[in-house]
Parts: structure tokens; C-alpha cells; sequence
């Protein structure tokens, strides 16, 4: 019989918020050993395996049914989950991580005001230039769906998974499609979110994983998990 694993993120204010959190509702999430080593236990409910994870990967270990609940941002899932709602299930978003994936451009294309400006600066820039206007981004999925139901067509991505705000600075992108919570580092960067560039809102959530193996050890975890959080997901996870 095994026991419910439970991935949270292994660093950063995220972990911290997610230990909060847990803590609230008399649940010690704890990791064990140094700050390198990536185990950890739980205390106050029966069951429960912690696993630590960065929040990139707890996706994938949803998706691969190796973790039977994780807490990661909605963004992540949804850009690295194919047909997600059929892999996860959402439980409850947690109320931190707050983050919007945007489209910006630079403050300078004082003309460029929304997704349909974009669209006709693009067609324009591929006439002028022989080539598609560069969008950088790490969320390749979202933002090309997104482009697409919004009817833009001449456009590239062009993948950044370092410091996207500067990558208009460095002439290796024209436009880019970000997380970001303030908007601050997007001015300092001489960058401006359209104002129907809205992607995706985001923030830190509870995802279970539908193909994980939900047996009588992991289902008894969660009826544990349950008592002290008030999800009722049970049904729809057998």
C-alpha cells in the first residue's frame, strides 16, 4: 500500500508561502537535512510522502502520475500539460504566486495599442524586413494559442528562458509575451502590455494528478489531507 506523495516547491518565496499555508491549517510541511537535499515529511496528517520539487518539474511529475497531488502555478501546467484538464485535476488555487502572462511591446510603438495593432505592425514588418516579427518567450504553447484565436498570423517565437525584458534591448526580438506581476521591470525595460494582451492570470495552485495510482494508500492520505483542508475530491479522481 503506498502512501500520497505530495510535491511542493523545493526553494524560494514559493515554498515559503506554500509551508505557510499548509501551517495554517495545522499541517507541518517540513524539509529534512540541509537546504540540498530535496526530502522532507509532514506532520499533522497520516499518509503523506513530501517530495521537493522546482515548480517546472511538478507538472511533469503530475503528468507522469509519479506525485498524486503538487502545488505549482497555473501557467506552468497549462504551457507544459498537452489537454491538461484531462491529466489534472485543479483543486484550489492558494491565493499567492500572482503572476499574468502578457504581451508587450515597446513603449515606443506609440501606434501599437492592442492584439490588432500588433497584427497589422507584424504583416507591415515582414513586408519591410523579409522576415516574421520576433516574439521571445519560454511559454511557447500558451502564447501561440492565444495569437491564433486572436487571428495574428505573421509573427515568430523566438524561445528566451533567461531575462526576456532585455531581449528587445539586444535586437534579438521585437515584442515579448511574459509572467509578470507589477509591470515595473517591463518600464525599466522600455516595455509596455498591450491593452488586450492579457494571456493567461496565474497564481499557485493545488493540481491532483488524474493518472496518478490512486489505490487505498494514497486515497487514505487523502481523506487525511481532507479533513484538516475541506477538498472534496475523491470522487472525481476514482
Amino acid at each position: 500500500m503506498s502512501m500520497l506523495k505530495l510535491g511542493i516547491p523545493s526553494k524560494g518565496r514559493l515554498q515559503e508561502q506554500t509551508v505557510d499555508w499548509f501551517g495554517e491549517r495545522k499541517i507541518a510541511v517540513q524539509r529534512t537535512g540541509s537546504d540540498r537535499q530535496y526530502s522532507g515529511k509532514v506532520i499533522g496528517v497520516e499518509g503523506i510522502e513530501l517530495v521537493l520539487l522546482s515548480a517546472g518539474e511538478i507538472p511533469k511529475e503530475l503528468a507522469a502520475g509519479r506525485i498524486h497531488l503538487g502545488v505549482t502555478g497555473t501557467d506552468l501546467v497549462q504551457e507544459k500539460i498537452a489537454g491538461w484538464q484531462n491529466v489534472v485535476l485543479e483543486v484550489e488555487p492558494l491565493g499567492f504566486g500572482h503572476a499574468n502572462l502578457i504581451v508587450a511591446v515597446p513603449a515606443g510603438w506609440v501606434d501599437v495599442v492592442t492584439i490588432d495593432d500588433l497584427d497589422a505592425v507584424a504583416a507591415q514588418f515582414r513586408s519591410e524586413h523579409g522576415f516574421r516579427l520576433r516574439i521571445a518567450t519560454k511559454y511557447h504553447g500558451l502564447v501561440r494559442r492565444f495569437l491564433s484565436d486572436q487571428g495574428v498570423a505573421d509573427y515568430q517565437l523566438v524561445d528566451s528562458q533567461g531575462a526576456t525584458e532585455g531581449v528587445v534591448k539586444n535586437l534579438t526580438a521585437e515584442a515579448i509575451a511574459d509572467i509578470t506581476s507589477s509591470g515595473a521591470t517591463l518600464q525599466a525595460n522600455g516595455l509596455r502590455i498591450l491593452a488586450d494582451g492579457l494571456v493567461l492570470r496565474s497564481q499557485a495552485t493545488v493540481f491532483a494528478s488524474r493518472v496518478a495510482e490512486w489505490d487505498t494508500g494514497a486515497l487514505a492520505g487523502l481523506a487525511s489531507l481532507s479533513q484538516k483542508t475541506g477538498w472534496d475530491i475523491d470522487g472525481a479522481l476514482r
